[in-house]
């Protein structure tokens, strides 16, 4: 993956230098026609959002790239020339921190705009990184600690490392976590834009407010609930929601698991597990196949349990964020789905 970004790099800057040479004053006209605009880049959907919401009527005078803009998710994402060329010159880079970007150290070394600002999501949280858990009748697979790190490894020991604790990257499924990172972004504009520095504060202020009514309601919803644990039949990328308000789970694979095939003795214990506390809804993730969930089912005495799903956010396009889907409306779905599986 370096050879591969550093090979990137190298056709940029010569295909820059080639550009300036022909053409400078053409670059002149583009220089001082966009001098005014911010350019920040985010790698997914939900700093994408948070930045649109704090940057506010500010948006029309700032050009925000989600990459992961075609239902590619982190874990499988892998940076094109394009995506490299607007990382090297932007103002502002967001991005996870974890595993799965393992490819950004590269990017950002070589980056030809040395005073841009980057917010690393996992950097900021510190102590509130949790380590990825494993429940029981989990299936863990060795090839899962690869998926969850989506690097490629290349032989010899420059992709070698050593084995360590493997922390969990969905971050942003905690409206918790999503508050500290809104306030942290909305102090970053303020830092390259101090014009607009005011409204920045004002803007992740007012909306980290919404998070904390919608937060509030996540955990009065969980109090009042009936049942405190949730079953999937499916990956599991919910950590953070359900530490968040102190709700068990169970689930068929670990993490964002490449797995698709759940064995007998995990559909076995999922079902068993439905049966012994009255479970009436078995959830999966977004966009997922109900294959696993429908065979939990099958094997329960009542057979008659709902499939439901909540959203990590990983597979958002830009053909949604068109249609209007936003980090809050999800959340507030997400709730919904909760309060139908809890009750």
């Amino acid at each position: 993956m370096k050879k591969m970004i550093s090979s990137l790099l190298v056709c940029i800057m010569t295909i820059g230098c080639l550009t300036a040479c022909s053409n400078q004053s053409v670059q002149t006209n583009l220089e001082s026609a966009t001098d005014n605009n911010l350019s920040i880049v985010c790698t997914i959907f939900p700093e994408y959002d948070w930045v649109r919401e704090i940057l506010g009527d500010h948006m029309e005078h700032a050009e925000v790239t989600m990459l992961a803009d075609n239902g590619v998710d982190l874990h499988s994402y892998q940076p094109t020339t394009d995506d490299i060329v607007k990382i090297s010159s932007c103002d502002m880079f967001v991005y996870v921190g974890g595993l799965s970007d393992g490819w950004v150290e590269d990017a950002l070394k070589e980056a030809t705009n040395k005073d841009m600002v980057v917010v690393n999501l996992m950097d900021i949280l510190g102590d509130s990184v949790e380590e990825k858990e494993i429940v029981e009748g989990m299936e863990v697979h060795e090839h899962d600690h690869h998926h969850e790190e989506g690097a490629e490894h290349e032989e010899g020991t420059e992709h070698q490392h050593e084995e360590g604790p493997i922390y969990d990257e969905h971050v942003w499924v905690s409206l918790k976590n999503a508050k500290v990172v809104c306030d942290h972004i909305g102090a970053k504009l303020g830092e390259i834009d101090s014009a607009n520095a005011a409204d920045y504060t004002s803007n992740a202020n007012a909306y980290v407010e919404k998070l904390t009514a919608l937060d509030e309601s996540y955990q009065k919803t969980v109090d009042e609930a009936t049942q405190k644990t949730l079953l999937f039949g499916d990956r599991f990328p919910f950590g953070y929601l359900v530490h968040d308000y102190g709700i068990s789970y169970y689930a068929a694979f670990f993490g964002c698991s490449a797995e698709t095939e759940a064995s007998f003795e995990t559909i076995a214990f999922l079902s068993k597990t439905v049966d012994e506390l009255g479970l009436h809804t078995v959830l999966t993730i977004e966009d997922a196949q109900h294959t696993i969930a429908e065979t939990i089912i099958q094997n329960t005495k009542e057979k008659n349990q709902q499939i439901l799903s909540l959203n990590s956010m990983q597979s958002i396009t830009s053909k949604d964020v068109e249609n209007g889907v936003t980090y809050f409306s999800i959340m507030e779905k997400n709730l919904e789905v909760l309060k139908s599986a809890l009750s």
